[in-house]
Formats: structure tokens, C-alpha cells, sequence
């Protein structure tokens, strides 16, 4: 398997061949745009160069003036997409701009915004044409996505980008391969980009707007969808062992992808040793070890499918047992530290449980090994394991690789309550070049502050609610998490909706019967962590910790069944 792809620049194009003036969108950053329309205008060529990727939002950080006072902005609707489409697209901006009164009204059929701007000297009324295509993507289906356009003497019409152009071009050349019929398919499928738009930090908590992100996330899921539909599973099948699908996508000079085949990187992660209570970003293998041999208890094991350690112990204690775990999807780090911080507590109280704070140890390294390039980016390529499925979901006898940790540790303490730890993106996911929103992750586009999710089996519901009772009353307590809430839930609601959760005690929550899992109740967390450092790093695994050191805590005085 051999692809590469280095189309010419879309902005050289349109320097090198208008000879009148044009209005065009390119998926470039805002110096770039700048640098081809003055190369133009050097011709004698008027031109206006838009951002195609969330161009509203673009044209309020571009082209609004000083001392904004008000908007109305009336977001399209299209039947080729989800009906609050347009409106998602304008996130994050009513964070952008708090001096003004914004306000967001559903507007015409189409793909343009209806803007009106008032200033201290008056009203402006804008149109903000947003570039669509309705096309069928590699799996068949009919999406509305974002893309390049070009209005000239000739009309308007789609212009298919540099950036376009090497995602169709890769995605094309995997479905085309022969890949034969026993999975897994490979040891890595790596896909090496280049963009040269720049990361754009928007300076409110950790929103960017990264083309090289949304590159490497359309790459990697639409490779999980392609194999899904290869091999007649539905589409967002968990079971699905492709192999590792690697996007390693990078700033670079032009817009650039190759494709090949690899072996196993079998590098584990390193990192600085780092106070456990502070960490500012996610542990070494190492020191996940070693704190793991400070813990104690009965060393529990497995091995994953790249021969790396899957690691738990067993403290034996007084008390019902509970089962702690984290890192089931790599790139959500916060777990990690959060559970390793609650299991030292637990074990100074001689508490009954198992720890094992890194199921998923292929991903991690991966994790890793991404970050090296792009740390800001939620890498979703890392969420998986190295079979390219999701632990959980893994059911083959013999075969359970990483998943056997979690037979282990249920055997051996006999829990009732497994608290399972997760993160999701601390900023916006988008997938551009296939319809925008997340194809099945719609609910996690936006950010929404810490929620939990409670699975129980049939006949623990009443205990189920006691405990989300008990550990959402807990968490109140939490410095500053509340508020993070608050926040984030209240901008959510203006760029989507309501979050579709039950709120309790200001977190949001979902209980949810479920006969999949063998343990009566498991509780898993939900932190916007996988792209944060720093105090936001801390404030994350505090929390995590908190909600083990909660659900501990109230598990030992609750009813059960």
C-alpha cells in the first residue's frame, strides 16, 4: 500500500491564473489569504479570499470592526443536514465577543448567514455565503460538507482545494487497495500530512480552529468507516479490528499525504517524573508503573495486542470492592492521573479494590508518540486500541488481549461497582470534509462541562439513582468545577441546544439500563480533557479523583439491587 499526493497550492493557482477579479474560499489561514491577495493585487487584481472551514466565524474575527455593540445573526438550514448544522458552525463565537449582544435566530433555507452589525454609528446588514457541497462520500451516504468556491466573471462554482484534494485522494486509494478478508488487515496504516494552515488559538479557554486537526480526524474515521462497510458491519461498530490507523498530520509548506504500511511502534511513552497530585500533562509509562508498585496489593496482568503490559493490582481491604479504571481510550488522559490519585487514598484507608489505570496501552504510546507533533489536537487515532477496536466491546475467548485485565480484576475482588474513567474533547470536533458533524459522536461536537453516565442492570435503577445522588452532591464541593460547568453548558445551549442530559445537581447525567455488563453498576465519568495542560490538566484528574473517592464513599453506606 503505497499513495502520495502533492496537488499544486490552490492559492498559487488563483495567483498564477486570474487575470480579473474573483471572490474566493480556500481552506488557508488568514496569512496566507493575506499574502495571495497581495500578490494579486500586485498584478492589478482585486480579489477576496474567504476561510472555507467555519466561515462566519471567520468573518467576525476578520472583517467586524472595533466596538461591536450587537449582532443578529440569522444561521441557514439545508435538508441535506442535521437541522442545527449552521448553527453548530458559529461556535464557539458568542464567547468571542462577551462586550456584545449576540443573537442567533434560524434563517433561510441555503448556505448563506443573514448578518446585521450594530455599531455606536449605526447598522450594517451582511451577507456570509458558507460553501457547500452535497456529494456521496466513501461509504455511500449523501452529506452537505464545506468546500472551496470561486466567483469570477464565468459564475459561481466549486473549486475543489489543495486540502480537498489530498483527503479524496488517500481515502480513495485505501477503499481501491486489496485488502483480503482476515482481520486484523495490518499492523499500522499510516497516513503522513501535511497542511500549511496554522493552528489559530482563539484565547478563550482551549478553542482553536485547526484544519490540520479536522484533516487528521476526517482521515481516521472515515478509514474505521470504510473498513466497517467492507466488512458488513454498521457503521460505528466498536468491534472492528482493521489494525492501528495512524494520521500523523503536520504544518508543512504545502498540502501533502502519503499513505503506506508500517510495523508496530513499540516505543513506550516517556515523559518528565512528575508530583502525582500536580501533574501538568499525562504520565511515563514509567512513573504509571511505579506508582502502581507504590499502591501494592496483588499485581494483576495482560498483554495487549503489541505485546506491551497490561498492568492492575489488587488491594485487599475492608469494605465492599470496587473496580477503578482508566485509559480504556488513550487520548483521554485526565483518567490516568485521576484514578492513580484516588487509589493511593483509598489504599492509605484500607479500602477493598482494583486498580488498573492503563487498559489501553497501545493507544497511550500512540497518544504519545501524536503529541510529539501536534499536542492541542484531541487525536482521536489514539482512542482505540492497537486491533483497532474498543476494549470493551472485545468478546473473543482467547483473544481478549487488553480486555483481560478487566476478567481479572472482577473475579478476584467480586465488585458490584465498576467507576470507569473517561475524557472527550476540551474544544470543538469537527470532521469538514464529510458532512462536519461527527458522524455517530454528534452529542460530544461541543464541550459541556464534567458529566456522568451511570449503566445499571435490571433491577439496580433505585440504587443507580442513589448513587448519582450521592456523588453529583459530592462533586459540588470540587473548587471551580461547578463553574466550569456553568460555563461551558450555558454556551452549549447557544450553539446547540439543550445538552439532552438530565441535570443533577448541575451535572449532567444519564441513566441508563444496560444488560451488557456482567458488574450490577458501572459509572463512568466524562471530563473536556484531551487536549489540555497545566492548572486545566489539575483541575481535570482532581475531579477525576474526587468522583472515585465519591462513589467509594457512598457505595459503602448504600443499599444494593
Amino acid at each position: 500500500m503505497n499513495f502520495h499526493a502533492r496537488p499544486q497550492p490552490t492559492l498559487d493557482w488563483l495567483v498564477a491564473t486570474a487575470t480579473d477579479a474573483f471572490e474566493a474560499w480556500t481552506f488557508d489561514d488568514r496569512a496566507a489569504r493575506q499574502r495571495a491577495r497581495e500578490a494579486l493585487a500586485a498584478k492589478g487584481i482585486q480579489a477576496r479570499i474567504h476561510s472555507a472551514y467555519k466561515p462566519l466565524l471567520h468573518f467576525f474575527l476578520e472583517d467586524v470592526r472595533p466596538g461591536l455593540l450587537a449582532a443578529t445573526i440569522r444561521w441557514p438550514f439545508h435538508p441535506a443536514a442535521e437541522p442545527n448544522r449552521f448553527l453548530l458552525e458559529t461556535y464557539p463565537l458568542a464567547a468571542l465577543f462577551p462586550q456584545a449582544q449576540l443573537r442567533f435566530e434560524k434563517g433561510a433555507e441555503g448556505c448563506v448567514y443573514q448578518v446585521e452589525l450594530t455599531y455606536p454609528d449605526g447598522t450594517e446588514s451582511h451577507e456570509v455565503l458558507a460553501p457547500n457541497h452535497v456529494h456521496v462520500d466513501h461509504i455511500g451516504e449523501t452529506v452537505l460538507s464545506p468546500t472551496g468556491w470561486l466567483i469570477d466573471a464565468q459564475g459561481a462554482r466549486r473549486l475543489e482545494t489543495d486540502y480537498e484534494q489530498i483527503f479524496r485522494g488517500a481515502i480513495s486509494a485505501i477503499a481501491g487497495h486489496d485488502w483480503g478478508d482476515s482481520e486484523p488487515l495490518f499492523e499500522e496504516l499510516n497516513i503522513a500530512a501535511a497542511v500549511p494552515a496554522r493552528d489559530l488559538d482563539l484565547g478563550r479557554g482551549d478553542e482553536i480552529v485547526s484544519l490540520a486537526e479536522a484533516l487528521h480526524e476526517d482521515l481516521y474515521f472515515s478509514c474505521l468507516e470504510l473498513f466497517q462497510k467492507r466488512s458488513g458491519r454498521p457503521l460505528g461498530d466498536r468491534h472492528l479490528q482493521p489494525g492501528q490507523i495512524v494520521p500523523e498530520v503536520r504544518h508543512g509548506p504545502l498540502c501533502e499525504i502519503r499513505v503506506s504500511l508500517k510495523s508496530f511502534d513499540r516505543q513506550d511513552r516517556g515523559g518528565p517524573l512528575q508530583s502525582l497530585d500536580r501533574a501538568t500533562e499525562p504520565l511515563s509509562v514509567a512513573q504509571i508503573r511505579a506508582e502502581l508498585d507504590r499502591i501494592g496489593g496483588t499485581p494483576l496482568a495482560a498483554q495487549s495486542r503489541a505485546a506491551r503490559q497490561v498492568e492492575a493490582r489488587h488491594h485487599r481491604g475492608q469494605g465492599k470492592p470496587v473496580m477503578i479504571s482508566a485509559g480504556q481510550h488513550a487520548n483521554e488522559t485526565t483518567p490516568v492521573v485521576g484514578a492513580l490519585r484516588a487509589a493511593h487514598r483509598l489504599a492509605l484507608q484500607d479500602a477493598d479494590f482494583v486498580i488498573s489505570p492503563l487498559e489501553n496501552p497501545d493507544g497511550y504510546a500512540l497518544h504519545g508518540r501524536l503529541c510529539e507533533l501536534t499536542p492541542r489536537h484531541m487525536l482521536h487515532a489514539a482512542r482505540y486500541t492497537a486491533l483497532g477496536d474498543d476494549l470493551e466491546y472485545r468478546e473473543a475467548a482467547g483473544a481478549l488481549f487488553e480486555k483481560e485485565i478487566r476478567r481479572q480484576a472482577e473475579a478476584v475482588s467480586g465488585a458490584r461497582l465498576h467507576i470507569n474513567l473517561h475524557g472527550y474533547p476540551a474544544h470543538e470536533w469537527t470532521r469538514p470534509l464529510t458532512g462536519y458533524i461527527p458522524r455517530n459522536f454528534a452529542m460530544w461536537t461541543l464541550p459541556k462541562g464534567f458529566f456522568l453516565i451511570l449503566r445499571y442492570r435490571e433491577g439496580w435503577k433505585a440504587t443507580a439513582q442513589e448513587l448519582m445522588e450521592r456523588v453529583t452532591t459530592a462533586l459540588l464541593e470540587v473548587e471551580g468545577l461547578a463553574e466550569l460547568n456553568a460555563r461551558q453548558i450555558a454556551l452549549y445551549r447557544i450553539h446547540a441546544g439543550e445538552t439532552g442530559f438530565e441535570m443533577i445537581n448541575g451535572f449532567p447525567c444519564y441513566l441508563q439500563q444496560d444488560d451488557r455488563h456482567s458488574v450490577p453498576l458501572t459509572l463512568i465519568t466524562e471530563y473536556p480533557d484531551e487536549t489540555i495542560y497545566g492548572p486545566q490538566f489539575v483541575a481535570g484528574h482532581q475531579a477525576q479523583m474526587q468522583v472515585v473517592l465519591a462513589a467509594h464513599a457512598a457505595w459503602q453506606e448504600i443499599g444494593t439491587g
